[in-house]
């Protein structure tokens, strides 16, 4: 009989490229699905049984929805729809009551992704249920600037309500701004581009204060599978993704963050970074993320498989229970930029080269390179030095 499919979206990038390698390795027939060919360098994968090029999701939503949908209308049983990058969740949110009637998604409401995504909405939800989260003021709060300097002080921080199309214009997660002069002027870019975004208050201490709870919510909305995990080096440094990430047991937010997926009615995989405050001591929701994520394959290697788990769980089978508790000595490792986060980190100081080679002495979990796998790694490394040459010319 045949199998369910897995339709992954996305494998421009080394997300899509581990969700491929997870269900490939667990004999799930993958398609995957880019608008890009060139740059789909997980396409390339040998776990790979078709790949499908849709019209592109910005340009023509309906039509790449309808090719969706002729596509998975076409098979014997409804495949697994699988977003890996948050464009994807953002398109599949959109049309979520259409895609559900041709694929298997987790019980959710149309809308419910995106309100998780929000930082506004999300903040209040939080707030609702005593989640501690960081003070934020929207921009239409009366009196804002004075308010901001009362209440959350310089510096502070001014974040995009909708991440992935901030990060695209700015290449950067938010501003930080230290007096009310820089503070107009990063709102003024933002609305220039007609981008939405909220101040907020710095947590105060380290990026290495920043702790992330991991975790499948099954069909039941119980968190069947699960673990915590450590940022060790961030590129951009301070706010920008995880390229360096190690497995550890964190006791305090663990039962924090299942209670917390648990009592919004979350339903599939989802991501709860917190960071402690220095000055407190407490744990602050920052934001929580709706799809596989970073270090995926450092979940797998620590026996949580999270796109098989849902998988299985949407197809059925749900597979046993798993709560991973105890520290693993393994971590995740984006070689390409976490060179260009310990050259920042250098720089300012924050780290010593004896630390960073003394960090590198361990078991590791690549973000793209795996020896039974090697053609997606050759098609990305053509793609990096094409990269590379075009930076040097273009300083030339």
């Amino acid at each position: 009989m045949e199998k369910h499919q897995a339709l992954v979206l996305g494998s421009n990038y080394y997300i899509g490229l581990s969700t491929i390698r997870c269900l490939g390795k667990m004999n799930v027939p993958v398609i995957v699905a880019d608008y890009n060919k060139k740059e789909a360098y997980g396409s390339y994968s040998k776990y790979v049984s078709k790949s499908l090029i849709p019209p592109y999701y910005k340009e023509d939503p309906e039509g790449f929805v309808e090719y969706l949908m002729e596509y998975g209308k076409k098979q014997e049983k409804p495949p697994v729809l699988i977003p890996t990058a948050d464009p994807y969740v953002e398109i599949v949110d959109r049309y979520w009551d259409r895609l559900k009637t041709v694929f298997l998604l987790p019980d959710l409401a149309q809308g419910y992704l995106s309100a998780i995504v929000d930082k506004d909405r999300l903040y209040a939800m939080m707030k609702e249920r005593g989640i501690l989260v960081p003070e934020t003021f929207e921009l239409t709060e009366e009196n804002l600037y004075e308010k901001v300097e009362k209440e959350l002080g310089y510096p502070c921080v001014v974040k995009p309500v909708d991440s992935h199309s901030f990060v695209k214009t700015f290449r950067k997660k938010l501003f930080k701004v230290h007096n009310e002069k820089e503070l107009i002027e990063a709102v003024e870019k933002a609305k220039d581009k007609e981008l939405s975004v909220v101040v907020q208050r710095i947590i105060e201490g380290p990026d290495t204060n920043k702790y992330t709870f991991d975790a499948y919510v099954n069909s039941k909305g119980k968190v069947s599978h699960c673990s915590s995990f450590h940022l060790l080096r961030l590129y951009p440094n301070d706010y920008g993704a995880s390229v360096y990430t190690e497995h550890y047991y964190n006791e305090e937010i663990f039962d924090y963050g299942k209670k917390i997926l648990e009592s919004i009615g979350f339903r599939g995989f989802a991501e709860l970074e917190f960071k402690k405050d220095e000055k407190n001591g407490q744990y602050y929701l920052m934001e929580i993320n709706v799809r596989i994520v970073n270090f995926n394959t450092l979940l797998e290697k620590i026996g949580l498989n999270i796109p098989y788990i849902l998988y299985r769980d949407l197809t059925g089978n749900p597979l046993p229970d798993k709560e991973v508790r105890e520290t693993k000595n393994r971590v995740f490792w984006y070689l390409y930029e976490d060179l260009w986060a310990i050259r920042q980190y250098l720089k300012s100081g924050k780290r010593t080269v004896t630390g960073v080679l003394r960090s590198l002495m361990r078991p590791k979990a690549p973000a793209i390179f795996d020896w039974k796998d090697l053609y997606p790694v050759v098609k990305y490394n053509q793609l990096l030095l094409g990269k590379v040459l075009r930076r040097v010319l273009r300083k030339k």
